[in-house]
């Protein structure tokens, strides 16, 4: 701690000012110019770290079956899972039409604009 009995802020901002002073002007520039892009990188991942993070888990759930099953009980367990499996690929089919729909929709906006 005795650095800080020997530091005087007034000695030190006269320092820094006849050390600017010495500088050719377009070093000032630059320094001004770095100082301020570090700054706005720094405010921009400040910003962008309180924003909550989206997870999207899908939860897979894997049935066990005993291995003496017959091959009835597996054709009757398929004719249950069947339109249930139909009908996830259905609605999965339809969500993707709807995008490729939206995706036409901006790309045909984007080619009136010439882009």
């Amino acid at each position: 701690m005795q650095f800080f009995r020997h530091f005087n802020i007034v000695r030190a901002i006269n320092d820094l000012r006849s050390y600017l002073a010495q500088e050719a002007p377009h070093k000032l520039g630059f320094l001004v110019l770095s100082v301020a892009v570090f700054g706005a990188l720094l405010v921009g991942f400040t910003i962008d770290s309180r924003e909550v993070p989206v997870y999207h888990r899908e939860v897979t759930y894997i049935e066990q079956w005993p291995a003496d099953r017959t091959d009835a009980e597996i054709i009757a367990q398929q004719k249950i899972d069947g339109p249930i499996e139909a009908k996830r690929k259905a609605e999965l089919a339809a969500r993707q039409t709807k995008i490729q729909q939206d995706y036409k929709k901006l790309d045909d906006k984007l080619g009136k604009l010439g882009i």
